[in-house]
């Protein structure tokens, strides 16, 4: 399996070209206030002005995607375990796009940190507990050591971040928060761009050793995904994690409709059903052709039992409840 990913290098350069190059990348400053103006009170005043039209359900999800957007030392971790640099410097292709991808990821959580800090909506402190808690605790996905599977979880992954993002701007828009719409669809367009990245990565799988990629997808798929962000802890609320979950669902913008959605992509990019196999590999294409139907009709359920959640109190929000 490793020699086939080791086979992939000349691929992954070809797919270099999905990072941008640095000098015409966005940086955080761009959409945050400056503040070394003459008039940045003002400006900062206007910012915090704008930022109060946002409801406090969205600023929970907002806040919890920052986090898990600031634990990307635990997800770049994952990668290297694909990319194998040792030195941290090598410039074969697998090591250029991890190191490539990690400074375009690094400017996400930066950019949505200082956000929340300068709106003045938020308790700062109570939020970089749960980063330091997050990143210290650590991240699994449930694939090590089985690099097909991690490739596909990062293909999921990359998608369903581009889509919270994408659906927090939208919400964003309705509030009169242009501000945080520009932010969010900056960090989308990057998450689009990752997205490809991945998702050609396992469709070249699929070309070269189908009957293991397929297996590795229904092993990714046979359990609930696990989002990068399920460990989050405040030390104060119990399954701190769900809560914000369940807050993302409630105000649309992830839920189990768009978990549906990522698969029923994934399954048409990858041509699933129009691929032939036998024995145990034709039982795996039949349960992942079924998955997107199977979430759809369990959408109104899962919709229904979180809308009947009780409000609880944030430390996120300096105690305020959701």
């Amino acid at each position: 399996m490793i020699e086939v990913i080791e086979s992939l290098q000349d691929f992954v350069s070809d797919q270099l070209s999905l990072l941008l190059p640095i000098d015409e990348a966005w940086q955080p400053t761009d959409f945050l206030p400056d503040l070394n103006a003459d008039d940045w009170a003002d400006r900062l005043n206007r910012f915090r002005e704008t930022a109060r039209a946002l409801p406090d359900e969205l600023l929970v999800v907002l806040v919890g995607n920052m986090v898990t957007e600031e634990a990307l030392p635990n997800y770049a971790i994952s990668v290297e375990r694909i990319a194998r640099d040792p030195t941290g410097g090598g410039q074969a292709p697998w090591a250029r796009w991890l190191r490539g991808w990690t400074a375009e990821e690094n400017r996400h959580g930066d950019l949505l940190n200082a956000y929340l800090r300068l709106s003045g909506r938020v308790d700062m402190r109570s939020i970089e507990l749960t980063i330091h808690h997050l990143i210290s605790d650590g991240f699994t996905s449930g694939h090590e050591g089985h690099e097909y599977a991690g490739l596909i979880y990062s293909a999921f992954q990359e998608r369903a971040t581009r889509l919270s993002h994408g659906n927090v701007a939208r919400i964003a828009v309705k509030c009169g928060e242009e501000g945080l719409a520009k932010i969010c669809r900056k960090i989308a367009a990057d998450e689009t761009r990752h997205e490809v990245f991945y998702t050609r990565i396992v469709a070249e799988l699929f070309e070269r050793d189908p009957e293991a990629t397929l297996l590795a997808y229904h092993s990714v798929l046979r359990r609930l995904i696990a989002m990068p962000g399920s460990r989050m802890t405040d030390g104060q609320l119990p399954n701190l994690f769900d809560h914000f979950a369940a807050a993302a669902q409630r105000s649309g913008v992830y839920t189990s409709r768009d978990y549906a959605a990522i698969i029923r992509h994934l399954n048409t990019t990858w041509g699933l059903e129009n691929r032939s196999f036998s024995g145990k590999a034709a039982k795996a294409q039949d349960y992942l052709c079924r998955q997107p139907e199977r979430y759809e009709n369990l959408a109104d359920e899962i919709g229904a039992r979180t809308a009947d959640q009780p409000s609880v109190p944030f430390a996120w929000l300096n105690g305020r409840t959701v």
